[in-house]
């Protein structure tokens, strides 16, 4: 007996997650009537939407999980003390208490583990794996997980890890201080700075990119002066609406656009006329209304800050402009060659070699956070790939404004990449429709973490700022006004 016919339990003789056209529906049917013929086709609809949705609500609990972690182990770590204090041990490091390593508490670092967000959808995509192999056998489970498209989760950690090198963020801060110079150099100025050219270059550079480089450099110039909590959260939640909507002044850049820049054929000066000039005008007002709200508090950041690092760039030997422009060559060939994951992950191990040779011009390698944020993207894929029988017929019912808005909350439970390719499978969709669902979809992707693919990679940089544990509800709060604002640009303007 095979292990497929251990799992595996009676199931309809279809493929695994069923198109959406393989669905018997009437022509005019209601939208509640769609769903619910949905489920009753397909009960496993209904399971897999279900996990999704508890993997939504884990990200919401990860800040008090990681909490709970912090208390544990300083209560372990306590209770060593004592136990070492009573039995002359206190030089010693090999004394358990209770059986528990010495030094470590193994329930403390699980919760630790599952308070990192992001893992989250990557520990329910093994549920949801399980929960296939029951219903549909361990082939299929495995025959879904395999047949998923990674490559965007690829691409990200690629780029994200490319352009963390020391010669991408030395130019591009080099760049930045010029224009924080006009400002005099001020916390205050940087957070200008960056905050409206970094999500606009994200348009060369791509948002995953311009992401990275925007986290590192506001956590060197300006979450390193340690701002109150209110402004923390508003600055990461301006942070992640504008590297959404700062992507499409391009057609290649932003993920959401990406999916239907081919199928609808929306090339570079549609995407420029149609979408990018009023993200520039959304990105400056929502920057200079946040500006204006926190200006007191930032106004005071400009005396005396302390770095990060304890040493500035410009304090360090200069990067070879040779070096510099290798690595842009990289970075140039990662973008053209992204949806082609051999080409890219191939220019990677050249990259990484090419690093080894100019060892004594860069910096180490990191790659946990492009790995955690890759193992986030690929979770969230598996899921998403499950989730289109509601949501295609949510999005095909709708009218434009309603359509726009609808995009928008749906890009808060799910990556908008998936929102606007989904959209592409609705048949009849009109100009204006088009318009509706991708300018909403790139509006609402600063909401929650999971909105827009780079997201987690500025999260994986700046989530040490937040010691009490990053809140997704907080980040929901503070980027709801810039959302708002970009919004108002794509429907008024």
């Amino acid at each position: 007996m095979t292990m497929s016919l251990l799992f595996a339990v009676a199931a309809p003789v279809v493929a695994f997650p069923r198109t959406l056209e393989s669905y018997a529906e009437a022509e005019g049917a209601g939208l509640w009537s769609v769903l619910t013929g949905r489920v009753m086709a397909e009960p496993f609809n209904l399971v897999a939407t279900g996990i999704f949705l508890l993997a939504i609500l884990h990200t919401f609990f990860a800040g008090a999980i990681r909490h709970q972690a912090h208390i544990i182990e300083e209560r372990h770590a306590a209770r060593l003390r004592e136990r070492r204090r009573l039995t002359g041990g206190e030089g010693r490091r090999d004394c358990n208490l209770d059986g528990l390593p010495d030094e470590v508490s193994f329930l403390g670092q699980g919760l630790h583990f599952l308070g990192e967000i992001e893992v989250v959808f990557g520990l329910w995509a093994v549920v949801l794996g399980i929960a296939i192999a029951f219903y549909a056998g361990v082939d299929t489970a495995i025959a879904y997980v395999s047949g998923v498209n990674y490559t965007e989760p690829l691409f990200v950690f690629i780029i994200m890890a490319m352009a963390a090198s020391r010669p991408v963020i030395a130019l591009a801060e080099a760049g930045l201080r010029r224009v924080a110079a006009l400002g005099g150099g001020t916390p205050f100025a940087w957070w200008i700075a960056l905050l409206v050219l970094t999500p606009i270059l994200g348009s060369l550079i791509t948002e995953p990119a311009a992401m990275t480089v925007g986290a590192l450099l506001l956590a060197r110039q300006f979450y390193a002066c340690q701002p109150s909590s209110g402004l923390r959260y508003a600055t990461i939640g301006l942070l992640f609406v504008n590297i959404s909507v700062g992507g499409t002044l391009t057609h290649f850049a932003a993920p959401p656009v990406l999916m239907v820049a081919g199928p609808w054929s929306w090339g570079l000066s549609h995407m420029a006329l149609n979408f990018g000039w009023k993200a520039v005008v959304g990105i400056v007002l929502a920057t200079v209304l946040y500006a204006a709200l926190f200006r007191r508090e930032l106004s005071t950041l400009s005396a005396g800050f302390p770095r990060a690092d304890g040493v500035s760039e410009a304090q360090r030997p200069p990067v070879p402009a040779w070096v510099t422009a290798t690595h842009l060559g990289f970075l140039a060939w990662t973008v053209w060659a992204a949806h082609y994951p051999v080409l890219f992950i191939g220019g990677f191990l050249f990259f990484v070699a090419f690093l080894q040779a100019t060892a004594h011009h860069q910096t180490r390698l990191e790659l946990r956070g492009p790995l955690l944020v890759g193992f986030f993207l690929a979770g969230l894929v598996i899921h998403g790939g499950l989730q289109g029988w509601w949501i295609a017929p949510v999005l095909s019912d709708l009218a434009p404004t309603a359509l726009f808005w609808g995009a928008t909350l749906l890009t808060a439970f799910n990556d908008n990449a998936a929102i606007t390719y989904l959209a592409t499978l609705v048949p009849g969709f009109t100009d204006a429709a088009k318009y509706a669902v991708v300018a909403g979809a790139v509006a609402g992707g600063g909401l929650t973490v999971i909105a827009n693919a780079p997201n987690p990679a500025g999260l994986s940089v700046l989530q040490r700022f937040f010691p009490e544990g990053f809140s997704p509800a907080k980040l929901a709060v503070a980027a709801i006004l810039p959302t708002l604002v970009m919004a108002a640009c794509f429907l008024l303007l």
